[in-house]
């Protein structure tokens, strides 16, 4: 039984809330917890898009204890009518006496409405407590709800002297099995995989995620799921046998190119061709791209795994949010590959901060997650 005290409800929801890491998309992961006489009456969470939210959940556990009660939640209760009701409503009607939330709805069209509504009904409203890890948590639905994108994770693979393949491009394996299983995690929880087509000229990858490696008790569940793979292919050069185009779920092939019987056979073949306009030096525009995916496809965290053209692309573009560096200790030589191409830097004063948020054994391979210095430390 946690302490009672407000921040240790809260905490709980945050828990609860955790529980629709994987699963939730595109809707974000959300939890609930109601509390009558300093005891726990009710609680739940968002499992999937579709069902009902945490709310709702915690208010059938409740039953008649709900009347009363306060109600903790990690988002401020939703006040539409979308596939599922309206949950401020839900909390009124249940006689809920006060709501606790963690954050505001980040979505500037609604955010601040279920409030509205609360304290019009006589509820009272408080909004802010662990407001920081309620953000953690929704990262991508924060980002493209507040500035129409996705919240985009950089995941790369290096060896201790900074090289992420060898020069003929063969790469795997360089972390060991226990760095992959953590891949397989950020694949499951994001929206995208996104990659360029020269990584997948040389290593053939998949992009999906695979249940035997999550490690994970519903790890087959989560894997129904699986996320958009997309690639970056200016030139319409992905090969027809691509392993990615015979998997489950969707392969997207961001293109600027014109070519119309290219395009044809990677559709017959079983890709989706999305013809963008071109940026610089006539490759894929991918402010257009995440644009794309944020509005269009309803994306909340895309995984870049990819080369060092299309990781330098992004950086240099300002689009990442999040690099996530599992680093191997082996050596692979000066003729290898490098992490990262980033144009134009030719002194020290031009080099390229970042925070470091965390370093971390994984297996015998280390995890460092880091982020560009430039960037705010809200999503």
């Amino acid at each position: 039984m946690p302490k009672l005290t407000p921040e240790s409800w809260m905490a709980r929801a945050l828990t609860l809330a955790r529980r629709g890491l994987y699963t939730t998309d595109p809707n974000p992961r959300v939890g609930c917890v109601l509390v009558k006489n300093r005891r726990l009456v009710g609680e739940g969470f968002h499992v999937r898009a579709g069902e009902p939210h945490a709310e709702i959940h915690a208010l059938r556990a409740a039953g008649d204890d709900a009347s009363g009660a306060t109600a903790y939640v990690t988002l401020e209760p939703c006040s539409h009518q979308g596939r599922t009701g309206p949950c401020a409503r839900a909390l009124i009607e249940a006689g809920v006496k006060k709501v606790v939330a963690a954050m505001q709805d980040p979505n500037p069209q609604v955010g601040g409405r279920g409030f509205a509504m609360l304290r019009e009904a006589g509820v009272e409203v408080e909004c802010g407590l662990l407001e920081k890890e309620a953000r953690a948590l929704n990262p991508g639905f924060i980002a493209r709800m507040s500035r129409g994108r996705p919240y985009v994770r950089l995941k790369m693979a290096m060896s201790l002297d900074g090289r992420t393949a060898m020069r003929s491009g063969e790469s795997q394996w360089i972390t060991g099995p226990s760095a992959r299983t953590e891949v397989q995690r950020l694949r499951a929880r994001s929206s995208a995989v996104i990659s360029g087509v020269e990584s997948i000229i040389f290593d053939n990858s998949r992009l999906t995620v695979r249940a035997e490696q999550l490690q994970l008790e519903d790890a087959k569940a989560i894997a129904r799921r699986q996320p958009l793979r997309v690639v970056v292919d200016s030139r319409l050069r992905l090969p027809l046998a691509a392993a990615c185009l015979r998997e489950p779920g969707r392969t997207l092939v961001a293109t600027c190119s014109r070519e119309g019987k290219r395009r044809q056979r990677l559709e017959a073949a079983g890709a989706e061709v999305l013809v963008l306009r071109s940026g610089d030096e006539g490759r894929v525009d991918l402010d257009a791209l995440l644009a794309y995916l944020a509005g269009e496809e309803q994306v909340n965290e895309v995984l870049l795994e990819t080369g060092a053209t299309l990781a330098g692309a992004m950086l240099d573009a300002g689009l990442v949010d999040e690099i996530q560096l599992f680093m191997a200790p082996t050596l692979l030589g000066g003729n290898a590959r490098p992490l990262f191409a980033l144009p134009g830097l030719e002194r020290m004063a031009q080099q390229r901060p970042l925070d470091i948020d965390d370093i971390r054994a994984i297996g015998r391979d280390w995890r460092i997650i880091a982020r560009p210095a430039a960037i705010s430390r809200k999503p």
